[in-house]
């Protein structure tokens, strides 16, 4: 007997996808030329941001970019850039989900975007201190950012990342002297 089921709408079946992954889908490595970092992601509290982080995974957007601006006293970011300092192509931007109760804490991980609340696309930082400014509810903005994981191995790495000497170029002002590559990044099994 044929059964006929209704297929939901392209934001529904995004998240049926990913609550129905197994638990390590949940989990994203990213392997460093200093090492690896795991990243657990939220999809309950931020399943937009997570769906789209998955995505660009999957796509193998992250493998050979550098961690293009690293703050000793506040964040490591990447996700944009190759080494030669060429920007990756991206998606359309997603929306904000910086009210989803998680913070702006030492090793989560949240979206970056421009001063445009609704403009994440790839790139991604780690908090390397507590940044409880970058929440929604201390925001100056009164947006914030958006947190949708935490690091759950490497962050000795990222603590690493973070010691690098930095110079300015042109428009990046705190850019690695030595690129430090995102070699990988890869769903944990």
């Amino acid at each position: 007997m044929l059964r006929f089921i209704r297929l939901a709408a392209p934001a529904t079946m995004a998240l049926m996808l990913l609550t129905t992954l197994p638990a390590w889908a949940q989990k994203v490595r990213l392997v460093t030329s200093m090492g690896d970092i795991v990243v657990e992601l939220n999809a309950e509290k931020a399943p937009k941001s997570v769906e789209n982080f998955v995505r660009y995974v999957r796509d193998k957007h992250y493998d050979g970019t550098i961690f293009h601006r690293v703050i000793e006293t506040f964040m490591i970011q990447g996700g944009g850039y190759r080494a030669d300092m060429s920007e990756r192509p991206t998606r359309p931007a997603i929306p904000l989900e910086s009210g989803n109760g998680l913070s702006n804490q030492r090793g989560s991980i949240a979206m970056a975007r421009t001063a445009v609340p609704d403009s994440a696309t790839a790139q991604f930082f780690i908090n390397v201190v507590d940044n409880p400014g970058l929440d929604k509810a201390n925001a100056r903005d009164g947006n914030g950012y958006a947190v949708f994981g935490k690091v759950v191995e490497g962050m000795e790495v990222v603590d690493k990342i973070k010691a690098v000497a930095v110079r300015s170029s042109g428009v990046h002002g705190h850019l690695p002297v030595e690129p430090v590559m995102l070699r990988r990044a890869s769903l944990e099994k």
